[in-house]
């Protein structure tokens, strides 16, 4: 089966193509494969990591193919919070994937930048699900760097609820982030996920910042 490209785009981050394959769609930002619509169990666990029961407040930042947002909204939230910072991934959603019910009422979409709108002033949430990059050490963008450094995580803590719980995804482990976390947070639970080729997908869920 040969990939036919549905659409290419110039962004200000660079270059945005959704390609389908088959039944399937792939999403890749300046030739680096994002994500596709085969599989979302990683993204799944993402969600069910920071989720710890009904009525939660979630904020998802990156809606990429909808498998969180979907799996979200298995959870009996409150209301959840999409942040996507490029709008074409947003009418993909629409137009061709259909993954996740964006007109659900309990789902607000945000198009901005997410290390933005984790500094600015807002309401709290219970669960905050991050999957904007390929890992800490692999980001889309230059500035998505901040989200795993310092000033990041303490614009995260602002924004996390008592009680509540960050989730983060990666395309494969880092120490260096992990120990990161494990000094910022009481408790730090790994989850690697099984991929058909290469390193397994991880979700760190921190809670407790100290």
């Amino acid at each position: 089966m040969v990939c036919v490209t549905v659409e290419r785009l110039d962004t200000p981050r660079g270059e945005l193509v959704l390609r389908r394959d088959g039944e399937h769609h792939e999403i890749v930002s300046n030739g680096t494969f994002l994500m596709d619509t085969r599989d979302g169990r990683s993204e799944r666990e993402l969600v069910r990591a920071a989720v710890r029961g009904p009525g939660a407040r979630v904020l998802i930042g990156g809606l990429g193919v909808g498998f969180s947002l979907a799996e979200a909204l298995t959870l009996e939230p409150a209301a959840v919070t999409v942040v996507e910072i490029e709008p074409a991934v947003v009418r993909w959603n629409r137009e061709h994937l259909r993954t996740a019910p964006l007109d659900d009422p309990r789902v607000t979409v945000v198009v901005a930048d997410l290390v933005a709108f984790l500094a600015a002033e807002g309401p709290r949430y219970d669960a905050i699900c991050l999957d904007v990059d390929n890992g800490p050490e692999w980001t889309v963008t230059v500035d998505n760097a901040a989200l795993y450094g310092e000033a990041g995580l303490s614009a995260v803590d602002r924004r996390l609820a008592p009680g509540g719980t960050l989730a983060m995804w990666s395309a494969h482990r880092s120490a260096e982030f992990e120990d990161r976390l494990r000094e910022r947070y009481r408790t730090v639970e790994v989850k690697e996920i099984t991929v058909p080729r290469g390193e397994p997908d991880v979700v760190w869920a921190a809670r407790g910042p100290c």
